[in-house]
């Protein structure tokens, strides 16, 4: 439980990271809903009442209310939901799991009645394998309209700040980003308290001048809380292109699940409900107050609306606030790719934490890239509604997507083709990934033909260590043989490493490696999993080496005090007896003795395991490159022989990615055919 004193602190941060896009969005709402001007004062009514609906049933009800309640340990994001859907049903198509990998600690799950609608819905999707391969198409698609939207917020940002041609937007939205990165530095908890004071002034500004033109103006306003107003609005019939203008009102909405990651469930839906909904709420019919008697200044309502005396301070902020609403798409981007490239969804790329602490603990331009944002936003928020099951969340935002078909030649197609691109990219990749791995367990080496080539297997045991690297989570890999069959000598310790992420958030540094002996102990051979979270982060571990060895001896000591008897009783029982060996000479005795002999074993081998090290530890990577068969269809030698492989070429190596010395590394190729 967070303290509340805490819980405040993290909710007036989350202002500065979460809300800046969704809190920014006064500003060009009316201007991109009445394009054409304001014929009747009527629409104002009708536009207003839609907004304020929109505003609760989008982020507040379903987002903050229900959407960040599904969360993964309080990870939010499409693939932290993705994951937890994983974990309740047998649907992820990457096979790199096993039983061993159920019994985490964090491995939760929830047990469902068989007749109840989650079992229902599970058998459902575990029954055909295309229902899986679709939920994962609909979780890439969501979030690459994520990133897409994302690319669009600068610019929006800039036609904020300068309501010129389209050079000056590009050139201002180019240093927002300078400054934007140049902060990034600093961390998520730095970045929030320097930018969240902004927000924060920014909404109580926008409240408060809300509140002085509804008493200034027109009062009769408050009546767009009927919902008559927006039966209104859709029987007009000549008010559905400008609902794209009106679902402005919720950018940003769609970056909040992904920005959950950082804090706490609870901190996010205390800032939204206690200042971001209000003061929207009061901003937006303060706007339609003055527009009921200033019909005509629509095109820059916010700015004109302000009154005279503090019109300067306000413009400070709202410039301060435009360049801030970036971070929030920032932020949800670095999450997704990151969640993304641990599952396998995602080409390996670099990621730096910043930070060690953690916070969960001109006009047409304008309207050109406002459309195309409220575009990636009517795309992004039904996929995300398709994983949560919400049938009046499909109505809704069906209706704002379906009145945007119509503005993809006005902007709309900018977002869809980033978002189609980065699809193609996270698609291919997640393919070929499946692919290979499919690969790896349909040829892993028996242990069968290991043991027939006994302990030396069949080559010079040379002093060392070699830890080879493989995407297998069990048994000996495909590209051994290739070792072996190309090699004239092998080093007398073999440990295969598997590196693999889990649809966990996070594994306790205690269950991270697991290993297990390959044939008998003569052999000195085993195989290491080091399990990671989605949230983990494997470069982090600088002393893996040191971590993975310590790990090996205690397994060692532990299958030496396992050979006392069949179980952990009488291992309990041997420990028992090793200490009261003197009390009975003719039984205890007998057990001192064993287990000297298994003490004795134990040191040997550790011994033996320290000697290796100490000599050297080689870093032996295979290097597969994965092509399509001839036969294959064309799809697929497009997929695989040309996106992936060149995604494959453009990833960090391996020796990278480990920090493996290039005196301690040998790399051994292999070509496999898909």
């Amino acid at each position: 439980n967070i303290r509340p004193l805490m819980l405040v602190r993290l909710a007036f941060q989350s202002l500065g990271v979460v809300y800046g896009d969704l809190g920014t969005s006064p500003l060009y709402v009316f201007f991109n809903t009445f394009l054409k001007g304001i014929d009747n004062t009527d629409d104002v009514i009708d536009a207003l009442s839609l907004i304020i609906y929109s505003l609760t049933l989008i982020p507040l009800l379903k987002y903050v209310l229900i959407v960040c309640r599904a969360n993964d340990n309080g990870q939010g994001g499409t693939f932290a939901l993705y994951s937890l859907l994983c974990r309740h049903a047998e649907i992820r198509t990457v096979p790199n799991q096993d039983q061993s990998d159920e019994e985490l600690t964090t491995y939760n799950r929830t047990t469902f009645h068989e007749q109840s609608c989650a079992a229902k819905t599970k058998r459902w999707l575990e029954k055909q394998s295309w229902r899986q391969y679709s939920l994962v198409i609909l979780v890439l698609a969501g979030s690459s309209m994520v990133i897409g939207d994302g690319v669009l917020t600068p610019p929006i940002s800039a036609v904020e700040l300068v309501f010129c041609d389209t050079e000056v937007v590009v050139l201002v939205a180019v240093a927002i980003l300078v400054v934007l990165f140049s902060l990034q530095h600093l961390g998520t908890d730095r970045v929030s308290w320097l930018f969240a004071p902004i927000v924060f002034i920014w909404l109580l500004l926008i409240g408060g001048i809300g509140i002085f033109n509804i008493w200034k103006y027109d009062r009769s306003v408050l009546r767009a809380f009927s919902p008559v107003y927006v039966c209104r609005f859709f029987k007009k019939g000549d008010g559905w292109p400008s609902l794209g203008g009106i679902m402005l009102c919720i950018t940003g909405t769609e970056a909040l699940f992904a920005d959950l990651s950082q804090f706490p469930v609870l901190a996010i839906q205390i800032a939204f409900a206690a200042v971001v909904f209000p003061c929207l709420l009061l901003a937006y019919i303060g706007q339609a107050a003055y527009l009921m008697q200033n019909k005509d200044r629509v095109y820059d309502v916010f700015y004109s609306s302000i009154p005279d005396s503090i019109y300067w301070p306000v413009f400070v902020i709202a410039t301060a606030t435009a360049i801030v609403a970036s971070q929030a798409t920032i932020s949800a981007t670095f999450i997704l790719v990151k969640q993304a490239v641990a599952l396998g969804c995602f080409p390996r790329v670099k990621v730096v934490h910043t930070s060690k602490k953690d916070c969960s603990y001109n006009g047409d331009a304008g309207n050109h890239i406002s459309h195309g944002s409220s575009y990636a936003i009517s795309v992004a928020l039904p996929l995300d509604s398709h994983l949560i099951f919400t049938v009046l969340s499909l109505i809704v935002e069906g209706t704002y997507f379906s009145s945007l078909i119509l503005k993809v030649n006005r902007g709309g197609w900018v977002p869809l083709v980033i978002a189609v691109g980065f699809f193609i990219i996270m698609a291919a990749w997640h393919y070929g990934t499946v692919k290979r791995h499919k690969f790896e367990l349909q040829s892993k080496v028996s242990i069968a033909w290991i043991l027939g080539l006994g302990p030396s297997l069949g080559l010079v045991r040379v002093p060392g260590i070699g830890l080879v690297y493989t995407e297998l989570p069990s048994g000996v890999p495909h590209i051994f043989s290739h070792f072996i069959t190309n090699l004239p000598a092998i080093h007398s310790v073999l440990i295969f490493v598997c590196v693999k992420y889990l649809p966990v958030y996070t594994v306790p540094e205690g269950e991270r490696f697991l290993f297990t002996p390959i044939g008998p102990k003569n052999f000195h051979m085993f195989h290491c999993v080091a399990r990671y979270g989605y949230k983990d982060n494997h470069k982090k571990d600088d002393d893996f080496e040191q971590k993975l060895f310590d790990n090996l001896f205690r397994f060692v000591r532990m299958e030496s005090l396992m050979d006392c008897g069949s179980d952990s009783e009488v291992y309990s029982l041997c420990d028992h007896q090793s200490e009261h060996s003197n009390k009975d000479e003719n039984g205890d005795t007998a057990s001192f003795v064993t287990n000297s002999v298994v003490h004795d074993d134990e040191v040997d081998e550790i011994e033996f395991l320290k000697t290796g090290r100490a000599i050297g530890v080689v870093h032996i990577h295979g290097n597969t490159v994965v092509m399509a068969r001839k036969d294959s269809e064309l799809y697929k030698n497009i997929a695989i022989d040309y996106i992936y492989t060149f995604l494959r070429k453009l990833c960090r190596s391996n020796s990278t990615i480990y920090k493996v010395a290039h005196e301690s590394l040998l790399n051994v190729g292999q070509v496999v055919f898909v």
